[in-house]
């Protein structure tokens, strides 16, 4: 038969996710293969949860438009959009689904969308979706330290906080200081 005809369909991969995430779960070893596995997995894992934060974020801002064109034509709003425990990861030159229980993937879809209807800072975000990535570290995988999720975010609020200049520093230093003194 044709190459074509063997790729492993949706359903296939994602029972694959699930039977990986649980393996990786179940390993008692504490050996070096394991660690690896748990490391992997800890990045799928942190992938997942960005990405599943962005769903819902934007899925959140095509609802409430199509929420508002609803109700201005006198409609009833579509159903909100729901989480998805799959999440299409690329890894090298393909994409694999990642798997994750509905009780995280609820919680990291709820932050995207309530950072979208700015009921969350940036930073609350970061910090709910890091408690998150922190309990899946420590207690489903293991790790000894944890992986940081939401680095896009993270990133764009170092640029919009820019470090104080030197004039700046100057400022902030009391004026009776004498520079030299440490020196002395």
């Amino acid at each position: 038969m044709l190459g074509f005809f063997n790729k492993n369909n949706p359903a296939e991969e994602m029972k694959r996710a699930v039977a990986a995430y649980e393996k990786v779960l179940s390993l008692s070893s504490d050996s070096r293969d394991a660690r690896s596995a748990r490391m992997r997995m800890g990045l799928l894992c942190r992938a997942h949860l960005d990405k599943t934060f962005i769903a819902g974020a934007e899925q959140t801002a095509v609802w409430q438009e199509h929420a508002k064109l609803a109700l201005v034509a006198g409609k009833p709003a579509p159903e909100p959009p729901v989480a998805s425990k799959f999440q299409k990861i690329r890894a090298g030159e393909s994409d694999i689904y990642a798997y994750l229980p509905e009780e995280y993937v609820v919680e990291a879809f709820a932050l995207g969308a309530r950072y979208q209807k700015m009921e969350l800072t940036a930073s609350k975000a970061i910090d709910a979706m890091q408690a998150l990535a922190n309990q899946i570290s420590y207690y489903d995988l293991r790790l000894t330290e944890p992986f940081q999720v939401m680095a896009f975010l993270r990133d764009e609020l170092a640029v919009q906080e820019p470090a104080p200049s030197t004039d700046e520093q100057d400022a902030q230093s009391p004026p009776d200081a004498d520079p030299g003194a440490s020196a002395r």
